[in-house]
């Protein structure tokens, strides 16, 4: 059995050593970076931990008739302690997944119809945070550590692009990591 076994490693390695020699030019090179920091805080959104859920009001889906109406904004933050170290600056980075749309708010996976959710970044001045896009270019503001503490304040609205939102439950999700700078 043992004999059976090295020739089979054998014969493998000899195919895949033609395999590799004849190579098309069709290909590329893939250059992966990453970075790993030391830097790390208990988080805590709302309280709740790093899971967490913000519940926006019940509203009429009349308040969402006309198209690029908002509503219901609900504010929510991110509690960071023991930072480590215990100064720098950080923010949120909120990550594409598949609840993100196109126009960078957030899809709506419940039954109201022609509404969408929009976060706001309300470090600062209040800005509206466009998920489709990159780390640094969502809009999502930097806060300062401070004693290993730092505060990250948003909010989560009611967004109907189009207007003309029906009557329905809204409900979606997004990731969020926390970025050291």
């Amino acid at each position: 059995m043992k004999k059976i076994a090295v020739s089979l490693i054998a014969a493998s390695m000899a195919v895949a050593g033609v395999a590799h020699a004849a190579s098309s030019s069709n290909g590329g090179v893939v250059t992966i970076n990453g970075k790993l920091t030391a830097n790390t805080c208990d988080v805590s959104g709302n309280g709740q931990g790093t899971n967490f859920t913000v519940t926006l009001p019940s509203l009429s889906a009349s308040a969402l008739s006309a198209a690029g109406s908002t509503a219901g904004a609900t504010g929510f933050n991110i509690a960071l302690s023991n930072c480590t170290p215990s100064s720098g600056n950080v923010h949120t980075f909120w990550e594409y997944g598949v609840n993100t749309l196109a126009d960078g708010n957030l899809k709506n996976s419940g039954t109201a119809t022609a509404v969408e959710v929009q976060l706001l970044d309300y470090n600062g001045s209040k800005r509206v945070v466009d998920v489709s896009k990159a780390d640094g270019a969502q809009g999502s503001q930097s806060v300062a550590i401070a004693s290993g503490k730092a505060g990250l304040q948003y909010a989560a609205q009611y967004v109907s692009p189009g207007g003309g939102a029906g009557a329905g439950s809204v409900t979606t999700n997004v990731t969020y990591s926390i970025v050291y700078e």
